[in-house]
């Protein structure tokens, strides 16, 4: 099919198949255009979030954190440089003596740092709702704080029924 739109028409034949085949094959062609530009800019945008999520995970790499490089050198963070972009890890322990080893941060592979969230702004007709739901629920609060020293006045009535009926045995 894709020969035939690279070969030269055939000015004897003048049938309406053959036309009608090569208008076929080119919208054929468009489809499939038009699919592989929509796959690469789905994979395009999941790349930039994969990268957004790296680069904030190495950003929030601090001192004290364990680190694991690409090329499996494991330790603690002591020293972040974010101008350099860089790190220094503790390898080591006490009884084998410790070592200072400078990395890029791109040499990170895993970490225990965690990315803090950012939470959402708030708008003030929010605030007012929030405040307003808080209002309602210290109101609801007071009559389950009675209704709880009413169970407590019955269960002691009750315990001293039973007391009395002891008494009359």
């Amino acid at each position: 099919m894709l020969f035939s739109l690279l070969a030269p028409e055939n000015t004897t034949s003048s049938s309406a198949a053959g036309g009608g085949s090569t208008w076929m094959s080119w919208v054929l062609i468009l489809g499939l255009v038009a699919i592989l530009v929509v796959f690469f800019i789905f994979s395009n945008r999941s790349n930039k979030k994969r990268q957004k999520e790296t680069q904030d995970m190495l950003d929030a790499v601090k001192p004290g954190n364990k680190v694991k490089t690409i090329g499996g050198v494991c330790g603690i963070v002591v020293a972040v440089d974010p101008e350099d972009s860089t790190f220094v890890l503790e390898t080591g322990t006490e009884a084998t003596g410790y070592s200072y080893l400078k990395f890029d941060k791109q040499a990170i592979y895993q970490t225990d740092a965690t990315v803090k969230k950012t939470e959402k702004a708030t708008l003030p007709e929010e605030d007012e709702k929030s405040d307003k739901a808080d209002k309602a629920d210290e109101g609801k609060g007071a009559p389950a704080e009675t209704t709880e020293t009413a169970e407590g006045e019955n269960a002691a009535g009750n315990a001293g029924s039973a007391e009395e009926k002891e008494d009359k045995e």
